[in-house]
């Protein structure tokens, strides 16, 4: 069963940018309400689309670098990536609907 992965400012490199398959990446924060909604969703989405998606989060109060480098200035916030950029980014929590019908279009 595939989870999302922890990732750090110092790993951020290897597991997003070199990255052979889209990632999606949950910037979240242990006090936040509305990351711990969106939590389950990613948890799903990581075992339904395990091995075509990577499902990553990132703690923005441990990993500030990252955050600030891609403007994350409200969690959550969800980024998509593919080939190493930003294909779109969610800001707030949603049904799961609405991150699959964003995934779906990287794939």
């Amino acid at each position: 069963m595939a989870k999302p992965i922890h990732i750090s400012d110092a790993s951020f490199e290897e597991d997003v940018l070199k990255s052979d398959v889209p990632v999606i990446i949950d910037f979240w924060a242990i006090w936040c309400g509305p990351c711990k909604m969106i939590a389950p969703i990613m948890e799903d989405i990581a075992e339904e689309y395990d091995g075509r998606v990577k499902v990553c989060k990132l703690d923005v109060d441990k990993n500030p670098n990252t955050a600030v480098k891609y403007g994350i200035r409200s969690i959550p916030t969800v980024l998509y990536f593919k080939n190493g950029e930003v294909a779109d980014r969610i800001i707030g929590a949603y049904p799961k609907s609405h991150f699959i019908e964003r995934l779906e279009k990287l794939l």
